[in-house]
């Protein structure tokens, strides 16, 4: 996009302008005069002695010599943050200094000749962050495990701090499940299941490198057994009395221990996904992994790790989602991550259930014999009356062993808070939030969580990536 001209280059222009039409007028009088006295018609005649049109170039201070400007082109004004360079320029100005108009005003369209304008600059599309609003190590997080702060958690929803279902996603009701070989050693990746009397599924997951599982029921459910590792165990299940601790009912579960042989494929590999919300109010958090993720990839090494990117925005903009496999090439999937930018989105909720199914219900992309991390960069909730399909694909990636690491960005509310919460809970992953303390983007919703540690994104991606990789 060109830039709008300063406000001595329209005086400028406005009155050579004038000076032109004047003389312009002043000649065609002339002429007129000329041609009445040698009895010519001046509507035909031809004057051998008129000047030819100037074609030479022009700088911006001579802006009367440009073509004028579209009256439809719409001019978007540069957004809060934008500096000036050491020379006095905007990033992508042709000039060395313009005044920022505010507001809808014609953009010049035209071409830029002559040794002042410089190069015409492309169009660079929609806006992206300031670099130095995105440059690596510079943005901060926090991170926090509900899973392994279960009773906090629990006392939370107890006092009605917060409140589940979210997006018919109820994490509160949980089967903890470790799974050992007869030398009480843990058994990794092996599926276990939760079951009612009737013998009817109500949840599967795998167990972690720890050997533990998290297995989970609605409230209107009654867990009665678990299965996994050829072994059986019952389940006792009590309802705690709530007086003085609200209204919230979370029902009480014994750990269960499942001891048998191990029956999973050996893991061999490690599979890290990123899922980014594209919508406009990503731009910051894009720039950053564009950014970052060579190095993120260069810190953790090379061998037994693959990428894959996934984009979503929302109906009605450019796309809903793009995905692409694994591949364990990093420039080829830093070729995929630069080329997108943020744009579109414009209410609230996204395409986040539709993301959630193409990658972790529907995508076969996930190797049998690898670790799965699932990074999920957002802002916005999912749309309201996709509960269904949230449930399914959060099911799948459950029983996958799909980890989910939600990082939630600027401007999330309380509701996009809970959601993330929820996915981590569900899929034995962790909860990550930016913070303030960058001081860039907007504002960060601070979580309703115990204490934790301030460190850079970068920091947290890597320990999260090193904490589920198989040595």
């Amino acid at each position: 996009m060109r830039q709008p001209y300063t406000v001595r280059q329209r005086i400028l222009g406005f009155g050579c302008a004038l000076l032109i039409l004047f003389s312009l007028g002043a000649c065609g009088k002339m002429t007129e005069k000329k041609a009445a006295e040698a009895g010519e018609n001046p509507a035909t005649a031809v004057h051998s002695d008129a000047p030819e049109p100037s074609t030479a170039a022009t700088g911006p201070e001579e802006t009367a010599a440009l073509p004028s400007a579209p009256a439809t082109r719409e001019y978007e004004p540069a957004p809060e943050g934008i500096v000036r360079d050491e020379a006095g320029a905007f990033p992508g100005s042709a000039f060395g200094e313009y005044t920022v108009i505010e507001g809808e005003v014609p953009a010049y369209s035209g071409d830029l000749d002559g040794p002042s304008a410089g190069p015409v600059e492309p169009d660079p599309g929609p806006y992206m962050p300031p670099e130095e609003d995105a440059a690596p190590f510079v943005l901060t997080a926090g991170e926090w495990n509900d899973n392994a702060n279960w009773p906090f958690f629990v006392n939370l929803v107890r006092s009605g701090t917060i409140t589940f279902p979210v997006f018919g996603i109820d994490p509160t009701n949980r089967v903890q499940v470790t799974a050992r070989d007869e030398a009480g050693a843990p058994l990794a990746n092996e599926p276990v299941t939760l079951f009612d009397a009737e013998g009817k599924t109500l949840w599967t997951a795998q167990t972690g490198k720890d050997g533990v599982a998290y297995l989970f029921f609605r409230a209107d459910q009654t867990p009665d057994h678990v299965t996994g590792v050829g072994a059986e165990a019952s389940l006792s299940v009590s309802t705690p009395d709530e007086t003085g601790q609200g209204t919230a009912t979370v029902r009480q579960i014994d750990e269960i221990t499942l001891t048998g042989t191990a029956s999973a494929v050996q893991r061999t590999n490690l599979q890290v996904m990123f899922i980014v919300d594209t919508t406009g109010s990503m731009g910051d958090e894009l720039v950053y992994l564009q950014k970052d993720f060579s190095s993120i990839a260069g810190e953790i090494g090379a061998g037994d790790v693959s990428y894959s990117v996934c984009f979503y925005r929302d109906e009605c903009d450019e796309y809903v989602t793009r995905c692409y496999g694994f591949s364990s090439d990093v420039a080829a999937v830093q070729a995929l991550i630069n080329a997108e930018y943020a744009d579109g989105g414009g209410d609230t909720p996204e395409a986040v259930a539709q993301i959630l199914t193409e990658t972790l219900a529907d995508s076969g992309y996930w190797a049998e014999n690898s670790e799965k991390l699932a990074f999920l960069i957002f802002d916005a909730p999912p749309h309201a009356g996709t509960d269904e399909e949230l449930d399914r694909a959060i099911r799948a990636a459950a029983a996958q062993g799909i980890h989910v690491v939600p990082v939630v960005a600027s401007n999330a509310d309380r509701e996009t808070e809970l959601f993330g919460r929820a996915l981590a809970i569900c899929t034995d992953g962790t909860y990550v939030f930016l913070t303030d303390d960058s001081g860039v983007g907007g504002s960060h919703l601070e979580p309703i969580i115990g204490n934790y540690d301030v460190e850079k994104l970068h920091d947290v991606i890597i320990r999260i990536i090193n904490s589920y990789r198989v040595y």
